[in-house]
């Protein structure tokens, strides 16, 4: 099937881009050296002007930020429009579960909306505690902290507890969160090829001598790529070299492992050989927010220093009692977690039938199809909705441009028609995609 060619572009296209790009790249020089402390002289908001410039002149409507009319599971409305669903990491289904909702439900009606203050001075409420007694337990752990947010749990918490004269060694593909807390925290990082165990151990061997403290940090199921680290041998590295280890598995979690405890119980290592785990309640758990969970004088300490924590308002009441119940059902009813690994399998296994590049996924519910250019991968996705299935590219710079893909986030709610009209749509789809050439 047809993969187009360079950046999705016939060659004329290019060439008269390049062009109309360098006439908007003069006219925003003039504007910004006439007004220089105007918002036109930062250069991301000049970049960001030149990037619709070049959508408007290809056609392109924005994929980003389409509304969903509805419950976004399997399926959702869009443009009130039922479509198969594979933009959002509701992994187990349970965003509509009835029990999630009455917990949510009797948490407001007890507490009210939101904890109305920090945590620190009284926006403590009992259903804070109780969810972190378990995500605790879940991971082997003496104690949990939940944040308001996700990416801010990995800002904060790696920006305090890393310091200028320590190092962190990290996998090159690495969430945005960790990169941004470890350049809050001033710690040398150091980065190594992804998933490679090797480049990891000559890495943190060539800097560990020099730095004060040390922090291995990886992925338990990489978001981009749907694939999985060798744990086992990452704990190895961390205690030879005298490494603090600290897994983010937002995505591991209800995904990777039989029962989807996540990537300690596929690789079977004891969770508590991992000196902090990370992770969100906005994924499997349907919530919002982000955890910590560590030994428990660690815990301690974040409890009352973190600024990501001591300077916000609280989990909101409804948000923890329900993450906690979605816990509760995803340990009663493993099924869930079966039928989202053979969903994803199958949909890997039916896209690389068809010659699409699913890179390593694991098939354990994120699979990309990498389709080679951001401007080809926007534009397959506008077919693809044509074709009534929703799945978001993934462009420059979230990844290299030659590794745009379109990022398929699979249920246990899809059904088995699901996921083989979506790769039929898919094939549709590209397949009516050619090189493409300016609009007027």
């Amino acid at each position: 099937m047809s993969r187009g060619q360079g950046f999705g572009l016939s060659n004329a296209a290019r060439l008269a881009l390049v062009q109309r790009l360098a006439r908007r790249r003069e006219g925003q020089d003039a504007q910004a050296a006439s007004d220089q402390k105007g918002f036109g002289a930062i250069q991301g908001l000049r970049d960001f002007g030149l990037m619709q410039e070049a959508m408007g002149a290809l056609s392109i409507e924005s994929p980003f930020f389409r509304a969903h009319e509805g419950r976004a599971g399997a399926h959702s409305l869009i443009g009130n429009r039922e479509v198969i669903n594979f933009g959002s990491y509701d992994y187990l289904g349970l965003n509509g579960d009835p029990r999630l909702h009455k917990a949510a439900a009797d948490a407001m009606a007890r507490y009210g909306i939101s904890a109305s203050a920090s945590r620190l001075v009284s926006g403590e409420r009992p259903v804070h505690g109780e969810l972190e007694r378990r995500l605790a337990a879940h991971y082997g752990q003496q104690a949990a902290l939940a944040f308001v947010s996700g990416h801010a749990t990995n800002v904060t918490v790696i920006g305090h507890l890393m310091g200028p004269r320590d190092v962190i060694v990290h996998d090159a593909a690495i969430h945005n969160s960790c990169v941004e807390g470890a350049r809050l925290s001033g710690a040398r990082r150091v980065s190594f090829a992804h998933n490679d165990v090797r480049a990891a151990e000559r890495e943190m061997a060539a800097v560990r001598r020099s730095a004060g403290r040390a922090l291995l940090l990886v992925e338990g199921h990489y978001s981009m790529d749907g694939d999985v680290p060798d744990l086992a041998a990452l704990v190895r590295i961390a205690r030879k070299h005298d490494a603090w280890l600290m897994v983010d598995d937002a995505h591991g979690l209800g995904c990777v492992g039989a029962t989807g405890k996540g990537v300690f119980e596929a690789a079977g290592v004891d969770p508590a050989e991992v000196d902090i785990w990370m992770g969100t309640l906005s994924k499997t758990l349907c919530a919002a927010g982000g955890y910590i969970a560590a030994r428990g004088d660690l815990v301690d300490w974040m409890r009352h220093t973190v600024p990501g924590f001591v300077y916000s308002v609280g989990l909101a009441p409804p948000l923890a009692a329900s993450a906690a119940a979605a816990m509760d059902v995803m340990a009663a009813e493993p099924w869930r977690v079966t039928k989202l690994q053979a969903n994803s399998t199958l949909f890997r296994d039916l896209c690389r039938a068809r010659g699409f590049d699913t890179g390593s996924s694991e098939g354990l519910g994120i699979v990309p199809v990498v389709l080679g250019s951001s401007v080809r991968a926007i534009r397959v996705s506008a077919a693809l909705l044509e074709h009534g299935v929703n799945a978001l590219p993934i462009v420059f710079p979230a990844v290299p441009e030659k590794l745009a893909r379109l990022r398929f986030f699979i249920s246990a709610e899809h059904s088995e028609q699901d996921v083989r009209d979506a790769v039929a749509a898919l094939v549709a789809a590209t397949d009516g995609v050619a090189p493409a050439d300016l609009a007027g």
